[in-house]
Parts: C-alpha cells; structure tokens; sequence
C-alpha cells in the first residue's frame, strides 16, 4: 500500500529524519573507509603480490569504472523497486567483494574482487543522496549533504590509519576484511531505521544502454592507461579509445530518443544541474589522482610506514571536516557560484604547492598543501552536490542522482587513468638505470616501490636516489595538471553557472515521490 503524494509545501518534516540520515552515514561510511585503505595499501600490494604501475591503476579502477558505469541502472533499480531494498543489496555485494579480496593470491584475484565492490557501491553511493530530497526540504538538505560528506571524510582518515595499523601488523588481505564489521553496521541502520520510497513508473534498465555504457567507459580506461607502457600510437590502445567515443556517442544518441532515457539527457540541458554536475565531476578528477600519487611518495620517498602514511593524511581530512560544518553557511550567505569557485582556486592553489616538491623537502611542507587541499575539496564539493540534487524532481531522485555520480566517479576514474599514466610515463622518462643489467633496469622501471626493491638489493644508493627523484618530478607533473584543471573549473563556474539566488528552486514545487508506507 503507498501514501497519496501530498503538495511539498504541506508536507510534515519525517520525525525520523535524522535517526534515517544516521543509517545513510553508515553507508557512506563503508565506501569512504574502503577507498582510502586501498590507496594506503597499493605500495604494498605492489611489493606483496608485483603489481607494476599499470596493474596498480587497475585495482583502483576496477572498482571506480564498475561503480561509475552502473550507478545509472542502479538509481532506475532503486526508484522501481524500492530504494532501502536496493542500498542493502548493495552493501551485500560489497560484503561479498571484501571477503573475495581478504582472500585473492594475485593482482588479478584483487582486480576481480574489486570490480565486485564496485557493483555494490554503485547502488550504495546515488541511493543513498537519493533519499535526501524526500526527507529532507532545502533548508537543511546542505546541512545533510554536508554530514554525507563528513562521513565519506571520516573514513578517509581512519581507513588509512586503521588500514596502515593492520598492514604493519598482519598480510594485506585484513584491509578487505576490515569492511565486515562496517558493512554489517550499514546494513543494521538500513533495515531499522530507513522508510522505504520508490517511484514504480520509473523507466525500465535499457540492457543495450547499459551495456553501452559500461564497455564505452571500461574501453576508455583501458585505453588511457594502457598507452605508457604500449605507446599511443599503439594500434590496440587507438581501438580502444576511438572504440570508447563511439560507444560512448551512440548512448547519448539512443537515450535523447528514448521515451523513457536511463541516461537522462535532459538534465544536462539544465544549467544548474550541468555545471554543478561539471564542478563535482572535475573534483573527483583532482582528488582521485592526488590520492593515487601521494602514498607512494609518503612510504618509498619519504619513508613512513603503512600505517604513518595513514596518519600523514590526515592534515588533508581535518580540512574536509571543517568545509563540512562551514559550506553551509557562507552558500546561505552568498550563494554557491562564488563558494564552488573559490573552493576550486583554493584546490588549484594547493596543487601548485604541491608541484614544487623536492626530494629533499620533509613532511611538513607536505602538510601544509595537503591542509589547503581539504579546504578547497569541501568548499567545492558539497555545494556543488547540494545544489544540483536541488535542480532534481523528487520522484526522480534515484535517477537524477544516479546520473550525477556517474559523472563525479567517472571524472574519479579518468584521474586515476590520465594521471596515473602521466606518472609512469615521467617516471620511466627520468630514471636512470645506467649500468643496471637489462632485466634489473626493465623491474626498477615498473615502480618506485620496485625501483628501491632492486636498488637494496643491488646496494645501489644512486638507483635509489634516482627513483626519489624521478618520482617526485612525475608527483609535481600530475599536480601541475591537476592545478591548471582546477583553475579551469573556477573559471567555468564563475562564468556559466546560474545565481541560485535568483532562480526559485525547481524541487520545491514539486511533490515528493511515492512512499511505501512499510517501516
């Protein structure tokens, strides 16, 4: 049985509202807290189990293509057939992913696991913002996007530290095993306390869309980071990105006919939706290949641990916090297009910092860009997110949604890929193996963490200083881009988004999706 739609402007606030919000901290929680333990554990997966560079992108972008691909038919899943039913599906799947990588024994048993995971974060992450809008009026959905974020923020930090903790202490298959207990809070909190919602007149999955999708994003990562090692001019890396737009083209060209698109084209003719939709996307593009470099840096350069590494992030977390709590106030006060913009100038700004790194510069400089990077992220992000679930109708939350972190993880996913192969290609450019035998100098070449593995065992002090150097100019080449690509950002902002202030928000009129009256 389901509840009549009643006006927006009549409707009660839930009284379960936050105890609900409290259930969806947990979910985001597990996905933030996975992602960051990755990140920590890579330099050691790579010594552990000979991931070069290359296999190293693919653990992280298993997970972030997967979920980018399929949060679209997810959000559809969650409007038809019930929002909380599908988010627990999800943190199933996740479950079952973090035990298939606790137990994996090769790079390629960790990439499947991780695509596993992605499945499940994929209906986590745009069922979980779905809910927001029909729980929550505008008045506080920027409070509440903003504890979403804090809660992804919050198990970035302690990924890392807890993560780091039990590398030092145990095999690097406990920083999957480390999600059960999380996943089994997740899944507790849904169950209790969300109320289910759907939309049932929600367009059916488009399998061909889909698969359009899904292989038009994998081909273009496949691509992007397959060309270092092959070459660009590499025939199979050319199939693999002209294949990629082609796929790519023809499912926007099928979803702009479609009675009912999964790929909503249309709200991407919406100015605030689109670059709101941008800001956050080129966000996750800065964020995700700054993450990807730095723990290397931290443990072959620098020299910190697994677990110190952990720690060393945290100036970055503690920033993301505060722009949680902050953000909301100065958008009230000044609207978000000035707050977006001046998130991503401070973002740019931090990546300047960072690309002036030396081999010789300690951790506190580090630290100190690392601080301004949190600052930057928060500000931009969260009223960016905010205001384009804004733009959203209510009854196609899950949809809409779903669109909207297709965007920002694809934009995740490409960072890896772009600055990732960036990195391996100036790496590989700088290192000098002169004198290596030929097998030691094509190992040394795979990674810095391979680099120092040869170099100890050779006692070769210049190789060494050689792969600290050559790293660090390839960290400072990734941050310069991810500088230039921020200030880029700014300036789009600044310039096409519309002042929100003036406009009256379309969600509000409209009335909000059904609800299932089950508790």
């Amino acid at each position: 049985m389901q509840a009549t739609p009643v006006p927006a402007a009549s409707a009660p606030p839930d009284p379960k509202r936050w105890w609900a919000l409290g259930a969806l901290v947990a979910s985001m929680l597990v996905v933030g807290f996975d992602a960051t333990i990755l990140n920590v554990a890579l330099p050691t997966m790579a010594s552990q189990l000979g991931a070069d560079i290359s296999r190293q992108q693919w653990i992280a972008d298993s997970y972030t293509v997967v979920l980018a691909a399929l949060m679209l038919p997810a959000g559809l899943l969650g409007d038809r057939f019930g929002r909380r039913r599908m988010l627990v599906a999800g943190l199933v799947l996740f479950l079952a992913g973090s035990l298939a990588g606790a137990l994996a024994g090769s790079p390629a048993g960790v990439i499947a696991a991780r695509t596993g995971m992605g499945l499940g974060a994929a209906l986590i992450m745009p069922l979980a913002l779905a809910v927001l809008p029909a729980v929550f009026g505008p008045g506080e959905r920027t409070k509440a996007i903003g504890m979403l974020t804090a809660a992804t923020a919050l198990g970035m930090p302690l990924g890392p530290i807890i993560g780091g903790w039990l590398l030092d202490h145990f095999w690097w298959g406990s920083v999957f095993l480390i999600n059960v207990p999380m996943v089994a809070i997740g899944i507790t909190a849904c169950v209790f306390l969300l109320r289910e919602s759907s939309d049932p007149s929600a367009p059916r999955i488009d399998t061909i869309s889909s698969a359009l999708n899904c292989v038009g994003l994998g081909a273009l990562v496949y691509g992007i980071i397959e060309a270092p090692r092959r070459g660009w001019g590499d025939p199979l890396v050319l199939v693999m990105l002209f294949g990629a737009a082609a796929l790519l083209t023809a499912l926007v060209l099928r979803e702009r006919v479609a009675a009912r698109p999964m790929l909503d084209v249309g709200l991407l003719r919406q100015r605030g939706f689109l670059w709101n939709a941008v800001a956050a996307t080129l966000v996750m593009f800065v964020l995700m290949g700054l993450l990807f470099v730095l723990p290397n840096y931290l443990q072959a350069v620098l020299g910190a641990d697994a677990f110190g590494t952990g720690v060393r992030l945290l100036p970055m977390m503690a920033g993301l916090l505060v722009t949680a709590r902050a953000a909301a106030p100065l958008v009230a006060r000044f609207g978000p297009r000035p707050v977006i913009a001046g998130g991503l100038l401070v973002l740019a700004a931090a990546a300047f910092l960072g690309s002036r790194t030396t081999p010789g510069d300690g951790y506190g400089y580090t630290a100190l860009w690392l601080s301004v990077t949190g600052f930057g992220f928060g500000f931009a992000m969260i009223p960016a997110m905010d205001a384009a679930l804004g733009t959203l109708p209510r009854e196609r939350a899950g949809s809409g949604s779903g669109l909207l972190m297709t965007l920002r993880q694809t934009g995740g996913a490409i960072g890896v890929a772009l600055l990732g192969s960036v990195l391996a290609s100036a790496f590989g450019a700088r290192l000098d193996t002169t004198g290596l035998p030929p097998a030691a100098g094509a190992v040394a070449g795979k990674s810095v963490v391979a680099a120092h593995a040869v170099a100890a065992g050779l006692h070769d002090a210049r190789l060494a200083a050689s792969a600290d150097a050559a790293y660090v100019h390839g960290m400072d080449v990734v941050l310069l881009l991810c500088g230039v690509t921020a200030v880029v950002a700014a300036v789009l902002v600044a310039l096409r988004l519309p002042d929100s202030r003036t406009a009256a928000a379309p969600a509000a009129a409209v009335a909000p999706a059904p609800v299932d009256a089950r508790q």
